[in-house]
Order: structure tokens, then sequence, then C-alpha cells
């Protein structure tokens, strides 16, 4: 009976461990994937409809400014636990693309 509450308990134990050697942990994406190369293809004053088919959709249209697109991005690594995150806002006038902010700039390269 004692070996039987000693195997269990070790049991209980080692599977809480999340440190334990040999298990794996996942990188957890979350949100748009944004490359330099789809930020070098936009224009000012390219429609909507455009930078959609280059961008995809935007995770968050902003309600309370309609000319507004935000795609966020996150990755956390599943080995060593960092965690990445990129933003880019598109801003449209008149259905127009009129700017954007982030950490991206067209022909540029990512902001640090």
């Amino acid at each position: 009976m004692q070996k039987v509450l000693i195997a269990s308990v070790l049991t209980l134990v080692l599977s809480g461990c999340s440190g334990f050697p040999g298990v794996y942990k996942i990188d957890i994406p979350q949100g748009n994937v944004v490359t330099q190369d789809m930020v070098d293809q936009l224009r000012p004053g390219m429609t909507e409809s455009q930078v959609r088919y280059i961008m995809g959709t935007p995770l968050i249209t902003d309600t309370f400014h309609q000319g507004r697109w935000d795609y966020l991005y996150s990755k956390k690594s599943g080995t060593d636990g960092s965690l990445v995150r990129e933003r880019l806002t598109l801003m449209f006038s008149n259905g127009k693309l009129s700017g954007l902010s982030g950490d991206f700039r067209p022909g540029g390269g990512k902001e640090s």
C-alpha cells in the first residue's frame, strides 16, 4: 500500500513540473503576420480593397476612427519564453490610404 501511495505522489509531483527535461513546448503565434515585403507594396492613395488584398484582413478596425486599421502580431517562444510583438497602423482618408505608423517603414525595414 505504501508503494502505491509513494508512486502516486511522485507521479503527481513530476507531472506538475513544467521544466521537466524532455517536455516540448510549442511557439504560440497570434495575430496578423506582416512582412517588410508587404509594407513595401503599399502606396499612398490605394483603396481599402487594394490594401486588404496585400495585407489581409486587419486584426482591429477601430469603431471610433473609421479610417484606421491595426495589424498586431505577437509570438511567444516555447523554448525560452521570449515574446516578440509587432504593430502596424494604417490610416485612410476618404477610402484611400493616407498614412501608416508602427514597427515598419516602407522601403526601409523595421524600426527598433
